[in-house]
Parts: C-alpha cells; structure tokens; sequence
C-alpha cells in the first residue's frame, strides 16, 4: 500500500512503494564517500539499520575528507549531486526529477509588503549575557573569558571584535539579507533590524508568525521585505522554490541568502533540500549572491591542533576526584563512559559530537548545508558559515533527554547558551564575514569551518562528547528536580 501523496519536494518512492528516508541517507553518504573512500561507501550500503548506526558513516564523510583539499571538495560535490539526483518533487499531482525545479514557472507571483522599523539604528555592538548587554570593555572582557575557558576559538573573538571596532558594518548597507526561517530561534532576524539592516523574511504562511516578526520589525530600525500573495504572507519553501526564487530574485541590493530552516524528522532534509534547489536558482539568476549558514555544534568537525591539545591538558589536570570517579565508570561501561576526546599529539583532530537523540534525518539537513557551503567557497561565492553554540532553544528542549544533557553540560565544560546571546554573537559573525568576503581563505576547507567557531566548549573538553551525554544527563535531571 502507497503512502499518501504529499506536496513539493518529497523522498523517492522505493519499490515497496514507501518513501523510505533511511534509504535514502544512506544512499547519499555512500555516493558521497564513493570517489574519495570507496570502501567506507561500501560500508554505508551495507549498513542495515541506517537509524541506528548512521554515525560512523556520516563522521566517515568528515574524515575522509582530511586526506585534500580536493578530496573534501569531491565529497561534498558527490553528496549534492546525489541527494539532487535522487530527490523528487510532486507538481500538480505528478512525481518529478529534482531539477525540474531549476526552470519551473511560479504557481503564483508574490507581492512585497514593506515595514520600516521606528527606532534609530544600534550603533554600537551588544551583547546580551545573562541579563546584562554587555559593550565595550564589558564585551571585550567577556570574549577574552570565553577563549580563556576554550568556549569559542580566538578567532572568533577577533571576529566579533573587528564588527565592534565598526558600528558603520552593522546596517549592512547595500545589502538585502533574505532570511529563510525568518521566525527561527537561532536566525538574525531581530539583531539585524535592531542594527538598520535591509531583510527579506521568508516562512510558512502562519498568522502568529507573522504577528511576531512585524512586531519585531516595528520595534527595530530596519526594513523588513515580506512576500505576501492570495495565502496571506509567507510562502511555503518545500512545495514553492519557483516563487520564492522569483521574488527574492527582484529584491533591490546585494543579495544574502540566509538558511536558517528548521523541521523535525523527515521534513527537515525536504525543505533543507529545497532551500539547496533555491539556492541553485538564485545563483543563476544572481552570481553576486552570498550564502549564509549556521552550523550546528552536534555534527563531526576537524579541529586545529591548539584545541586538541588544550583539550588533552584539561584531560591530564582533572581534579583527584574526577579522576576516582572516572575510572571505576569506565570499567563499569567497558570504556563508553568518560573516554578521552583527542589522543595527545593530534594534529588535526577530530571532534565527534553527533548526538543520536537527534537522528540521521537532521546529520544528513545539516551536513547538506556545510556540503554546499564547501562548493560554494570552492568556486569563489562569498560564504558565511559558523558553528553555533549549543544553545536552549525550543527545539532542543523538546528533547527531554537532550535537554537534561545542556542542564548538566557545565559540569564538563561545556557552556550552554540563551537564544538571545547566539543571536546576537552569530549576527555579529554574519556582519563580520560579509564585510571580509566570507573572512580569511584557508588551504584546506576544514579550516573554513573552524574559524570563528563558537562551539561551547565542545572542542575543548577533556571528555569525547558523547561518553559524557549520559552523565551529564542524569546530572541535569538531578538538578531540575531539585
């Protein structure tokens, strides 16, 4: 028996009938590491339970990366090509290739609503800190305490630094910022109207979403695009790309196009996808277009060697009784618990945060993202893509299990923060890459995604992330019932 038919861009149907996104993941991270790593491509096919053991495949596609700047290139070109390739997309009724989507006309025309913000534009970077918005001394303080505590790489610091030295970079001037997601915790928003900037809000049609964001808008002192047609305002990304594109693509300025999407389980990799499908079409209709990302903490990054080392000292200096507890718990867990993060000496190494609480659905939404931001910088596009730091937002506190492991993460070094904060903090990165062409080019595009990282601590701590998830879990349930 079919599934029910759904709208936009879909999973392909299998010969069972059944849109199976297991098959699907594991098809594109093997065709991903075919060119490069044949071998961990043979081992993604014969992976039979895709759901539970995705990840030494998707950390497989990181790795095998390592060996070129070429050989990373090849992975991420590989696994767009087949994601694209084996995608479909329902029109009227009808199941179509992917890259129908390339020229197909809009169902309908969107209109722009206008809203000009009443407030005088910020001009001077701040940022909100537990209560407090912190300028200044105060800002530059706090950065040096978060890279003295290894919660984001010095880079970052410098980043944030250099937009402080330049209030005149926050408004963006000249540029239209087409934010996807516009309602999303974690997406600029708010900061760049509240600085004078220029955006183009793009979501689904919902009346309170909408209520919200030109509620913002009226506060700030921007000016917010909105698409609006015979639905109302907003658009729907997954089964409209034509018509977002054609809007986003007559907007006046510079364009940014922003990804901030966000669904759970399957539906993330399907507007995931359709937002990689617009940006294919942007760019052929607009070659002077950026591309900005937020990568997620949780996710396999290669890190400098600075950071494993400072993780393998915070390993070597843990207290006596970190030390009387932690032997007894690795023998109990035969090793999983409390393992080492790096092995001293590394260079790069590898920082494996995947947590299994959010799926392959979501490795594979935002892997996709990095994938395109890898090609982009390849042939020359100004990119914007930071690694975020882990931070409470709805989403994750859905989970309870995730969110018990943020409210006892601090015992391990890992500091959690506020939506407000990663805001502002990733705003800030987003205003610094676009006024440095996407900031320094590396030899290697591992590079790329480490600079400016604010991971929270991830990086750094002495503990592999996940064989302290689960302590740090019950010690975040303790906590909350206390």
């Amino acid at each position: 028996m079919s599934e029910p038919q759904q709208h936009g861009v879909v999973f392909p149907t299998g010969t069972d009938g059944r849109r199976s996104t297991a098959s699907l993941g594991r098809a594109v991270v093997a065709d991903a590491l075919r060119p490069v790593d044949p071998t961990g491509a043979r081992a993604a096919e014969a992976e039979t339970n895709w759901r539970g053991g995705y990840l030494p495949h998707v950390r497989r596609t990181t790795e095998a990366g390592l060996a070129s700047r070429e050989a990373a290139v090849a992975i991420a070109t590989s696994g767009l090509d087949s994601l694209h390739q084996r995608m479909r997309v329902v029109v009227d009724g009808s199941e179509e290739p992917l890259s129908t989507l390339a020229s197909a006309p809009a169902a309908r025309a969107l209109s722009t609503e206008t809203v000009r913000g009443g407030a005088e534009p910020e001009r001077e970077l701040t940022l909100p800190w537990r209560g407090r918005r912190l300028a200044g001394v105060e800002l530059s303080d706090r950065l040096d305490a978060w890279v003295a505590g290894g919660v984001v790489e010095p880079s970052c610091a410098d980043a944030v630094r250099a937009v402080a030295a330049h209030p005149e970079w926050l408004a963006l001037p000249g540029r239209t910022v087409a934010v996807l997601g516009a309602g999303a915790e974690m997406g600029p928003l708010t900061a760049l109207l509240r600085w004078g900037a220029t955006v183009a809000a793009v979501d689904l049609p919902r009346p309170q979403l909408w209520d919200r964001v030109l509620e913002t808008a009226h506060r700030g002192a921007g000016t917010l695009l909105v698409p609006t047609g015979d639905g109302g305002r907003g658009a729907d990304l997954i089964g409209e790309v034509p018509a977002v594109a054609d809007w986003l693509g007559g907007l006046d300025g510079v364009p940014v196009l922003g990804d901030y999407v966000y669904a759970d389980g399957a539906t993330n990799v399907r507007v995931s996808t359709a937002v990689d499908v617009l940006t294919l079409r942007l760019q052929a209709l607009r070659p002077d277009l950026a591309l900005s990302f937020l990568a997620t903490p949780t996710d396999v990054f290669v890190v400098p060697g600075e950071a494993v080392a400072a993780s393998v000292q915070a390993y070597a200096g843990r207290s006596r009784s970190a030390k009387l507890v932690g032997r007894p718990l690795r023998t109990l867990s035969a090793g999983r618990l409390l393992q080492r993060a790096h092995v001293p000496g590394t260079d790069p190494g590898i920082a494996d945060i995947l947590v299994p609480q959010q799926g392959p659905n979501y490795a594979l939404a935002k892997r996709l993202q990095r994938w395109r931001a890898t090609v982009a910088r390849a042939a020359g596009a100004t990119v914007s893509m930071n690694v975020a730091p882990p931070t409470r937002t709805r989403s994750v506190l859905k989970n309870r299990a995730l969110a018990a492991a943020y409210a006892g993460a601090h015992r391990f070094g890992v500091e959690v923060f506020e939506p407000a904060t990663s805001n502002v903090l990733m705003a800030a990165l987003l205003v610094h890459d676009l006024h440095t062409d996407g900031g320094p080019r590396h030899e290697q595009p591992w590079q790329d995604e480490a600079y400016a990282a604010a991971h929270g601590g991830l990086w750094r701590t002495p503990y592999a992330p996940r064989s302290a998830l689960g302590l740090a879990a019950v010690i975040g349930l303790g906590a909350a019932r206390g």
